[in-house]
């Protein structure tokens, strides 16, 4: 098989292996930016604000001062409403840089490799969705990758 073409991904050109490690360097370029976003959007979430009308709601409780909670509920729900939303935005941003680095890479690829590239691909996250449901069903914890 020396010097044969396969047609999968093993047979990148140095045009293809240039192409992927740009696509790569700006990629992670854009993670990181999304990562500092998200990291500043949950330090929002248990700012000083928050913590303070947490602190009111749970004292109200005690105390049984339930048209004082629900007031001061709903100024914690309305806070947690807009803070919920920035979450959405970002979500979606990591969405769409998964669908353009998906994208990008098939159009580096030749069709076959592609086709490779894309089996690969759904065949990693199906043994990592399987290996996520034999840890949920034998109780540990799936954060040890």
């Amino acid at each position: 098989m020396q010097g044969l073409s396969t047609g999968d991904l093993a047979d990148l050109s140095q045009r293809q292996l240039a192409q992927v490690d740009q696509l790569q360097m700006r990629t992670i370029e854009q993670e990181k930016h999304i990562t500092h976003k998200m990291a500043k959007l949950q330090e929002t979430m248990a700012d000083t604000q928050m913590i303070e009308l947490s602190h009111v709601v749970t004292e109200m409780m005690r105390n049984n001062g339930h048209e004082e909670v629900d007031r001061h509920q709903n100024l914690v729900e309305s806070s947690l409403a807009s803070k919920e939303k920035d979450l959405e935005v970002m979500l979606h941003r990591a969405d769409e840089l998964r669908l353009r680095t998906v994208k990008d890479m098939t159009h580096i690829l030749t069709p076959i490799q592609a086709a490779h590239f894309l089996i690969a691909a759904a065949e990693l996250h199906l043994r990592l969705h399987d290996w996520g449901k034999k840890k949920d069903a034998s109780g540990q914890r799936a954060d040890h990758l």
